[in-house]
């Protein structure tokens, strides 16, 4: 069950912003009589609160007031054995970037927790749920340049992806750091890199990149969190394969896909 869903602190963008009033998920505040009465009169036993703030707080101070509110709910319920205060700590995207004092918030929520506790009567498990957090940076997405296409107002950069395998950037205006690992010293030039799908799939517009060549490799930052996750095979494309870096050595975890892969679950059909 969601009590709350608490105030979002993500730069304005409303694509990842699901902690307000009109959200589709949980059950705002303001609904906790209609909640009790329903308790009430069903005698449902409430073991677990849940809230969902969406991603990108930058400050501490955001999720601990909104888990003020969520702590001061579960006073209304007395079976507790857990309460589940999701994520949306931010990461770095870019030099110089915001990024949530997770040391900060971790000893700060700590003592209100235990504190919480100490008044509840009983010791309740704290859930995080920091997936993007732990692996956003660990991950990056390596692309080939297929031309370099110079027009009058824009040098582009096209390379061998596109958004069926990073649609981040063209879903809600995410940005990823590109930097090009073939000629990392080369001169920098204003580029805008684009991908081979028939639609606009623009990685970065206007990215200050060291000199791009036809066959350098460019790697897109941050794409440990939904990157492959959420890659599909648009315009019959296939999702590339992935390697495990581990204390120097690398390891193939997925292979890259075939024809055979789009071709595997289709059903020929026998109209005689």
């Amino acid at each position: 069950m969601c009590a709350h869903q608490s105030s979002h602190h993500g730069g304005g963008n409303n694509k990842i912003s699901v902690g307000h009033i009109d959200s589709k998920f949980g059950i705002s505040i303001h609904q906790l009589p209609h909640v009790l009465k329903v308790i009430q009169t069903t005698g449902l036993r409430v073991e677990g609160l849940h809230m969902h703030t969406g991603s990108d707080i930058y400050e501490a101070e955001v999720f601990l007031n909104a888990a003020e509110i969520l702590l001061n709910t579960a006073q209304h319920f007395h079976h507790l054995e857990y309460m589940d205060f999701g994520s949306g700590f931010k990461v770095p995207y870019k030099a110089g970037d915001i990024e949530t004092d997770i040391e900060d918030f971790g000893k700060r929520i700590s003592e209100r927790f235990n504190r919480f506790c100490k008044e509840y009567g009983k010791e309740v498990t704290l859930v995080f749920e920091p997936g993007k957090f732990l692996v956003s940076e660990a991950g990056s997405l390596f692309v080939r340049v297929n031309v370099v296409k110079p027009t009058p107002s824009t040098l582009f950069a096209g390379v061998d992806s596109g958004l069926n395998h990073l649609i981040r950037p063209m879903f809600y205006d995410a940005y990823h750091e590109i930097t090009n690992i073939s000629n990392p010293n080369g001169k920098p030039r204003i580029y805008t890199v684009v991908g081979y799908i028939c639609e606009t799939d623009t990685f970065g517009a206007n990215r200050k990149i060291s000199e791009i060549r036809e066959g350098d490799v460019l790697r897109i930052h941050n794409a440990g969190a939904y990157c492959m996750s959420m890659a599909s095979n648009y315009n019959s494309r296939f999702r590339p394969a992935e390697v495990l870096v581990h204390e120097g050595k690398d390891y193939l975890i997925r292979h890259r896909e075939t024809i055979e892969d789009l071709l595997r679950n289709q059903v020929a059909v026998d109209f005689s």
